[in-house]
């Protein structure tokens, strides 16, 4: 089971095995079908033209019929895409915060009046199967996921599964793609669009306030098992990059085909960069706990003041884990001046962590 790291303590586990969806017909739930009912005010009108819907995936294809009422998340955020365009899914995938509904708080307002959405119980051993049939779904949602070709098949003998595109890492596709591939299987595409093109004109702007980050290098990276580093594929990775930083040039040569590694002590030349970041549990702890290791606290990025601090288990922290069209303006708003105040030149400055 491959573990996601956000800081030193938090490791949480990603979708490995399915367990087999046996006799999983029971019926949903009461919260289900409470959930489903607001899914119903909220759905478009006009979607219906849209469908059907064919998207290919890297399993295959799958084709939704027609406009879906009953939306269950496997992936770990497309909840924030389906939210955003204006639906609330039956069932959600837990994995950053405890949060209620498996929501984060720069998604909430988009619930409206409705009801919270179930959130699925992990059996240790991939997507819930006989949960998930149990609240009758009439779409499920992997696209920032991690699915094996069985658990497709599975979730498909249930409903219309639509996963992650060919050409990604499992957990790499971009937040763009992610929002415009649930778009197009909520028969919104043109919503979309617009959702997407709303926060790249964000990161356009913070590009164009900030020129000091243009060609500067720099990296995420989380004090987990040692160093442990977030390579080109993952959306934190690209999240720097929209801004204009660069990633360091031999990164993905080290950690491999994947989302990130850990690195060895030999290798904390990568962490030398324009400026850091690190998602860490205790930012006073864990920062003294680096420098404690002289081959990372004798580098130049920690000596000239260039490191970024993010508490991985607050609402900021959880945030710039999480990627989505949703959580990305509130990321930027208190990430881009941390950053601001790593590159200016000057040792003595502060990088001020924000409160909330």
């Amino acid at each position: 089971m491959r573990s996601f790291p956000r800081g030193t303590r938090t490791a949480t586990a990603l979708a490995s095995g399915l367990v087999l969806l046996g006799a999983a017909t029971a019926c949903g739930s009461s919260t289900g079908e409470t959930t489903a009912s607001a899914g119903d005010a909220k759905a478009s009108a006009t979607a219906g033209s849209a469908f059907p819907v064919t998207i290919a995936n890297k399993f295959g294809s799958t084709t939704v019929k027609a406009a879906p009422k009953r939306i269950v998340t496997v992936g770990l955020t497309d909840q924030d895409a389906v939210l955003a365009l204006g639906q609330v899914p039956v069932a959600t995938t837990e994995w950053l915060g405890a949060y209620k509904g498996a929501i984060g708080p720069w998604a909430t307002a988009k619930l409206g009046s409705a009801a919270l959405p179930t959130v699925l119980k992990d059996p240790g051993t991939g997507p819930n199967a006989e949960q998930i049939a149990a609240l009758h779904p009439d779409l499920i949602l992997a696209v920032y996921a991690g699915l094996t070709d069985a658990q497709y098949k599975t979730l498909s003998k249930i409903a219309p599964v639509v996963a992650a595109p060919k050409g990604y890492n499992d957990y790499g596709v971009p937040w763009q793609q992610q929002t415009e591939i649930i778009g197009q299987a909520l028969g919104k595409a043109t919503e979309a669009k617009t959702l997407v093109s709303g926060v790249d004109a964000d990161f356009a702007a913070a590009a164009k306030a900030h020129p000091e980050f243009a060609g500067k290098t720099a990296v995420m990276a989380t004090p987990y098992q040692g160093f442990f580093v977030y390579g080109s594929e993952d959306p934190r990775s690209r999240m720097l990059t929209s801004l204009g930083f660069k990633l360091p040039a031999t990164l993905d040569k080290v950690i491999g085909n994947q989302f990130g590694d850990n690195i060895s002590n030999e290798r904390t030349d990568l962490l030398n960069t324009d400026a850091i970041v690190w998602l860490v549990d205790d930012p006073a702890k864990d920062e003294a706990a680096l420098h404690a290791n002289k081959l990372y606290g004798d580098l130049a990025v920690v000596k000239q003041g260039r490191e970024v601090f993010v508490p991985s288990s607050s609402d900021f922290g959880n945030a710039t884990s999480f990627v989505s069209v949703l959580s990305l303006p509130y990321t930027l708003e208190r990430l881009v001046p941390m950053l601001s105040e790593a590159v200016d030149g000057n040792p003595a400055t502060k990088v001020v962590t924000p409160t909330s």
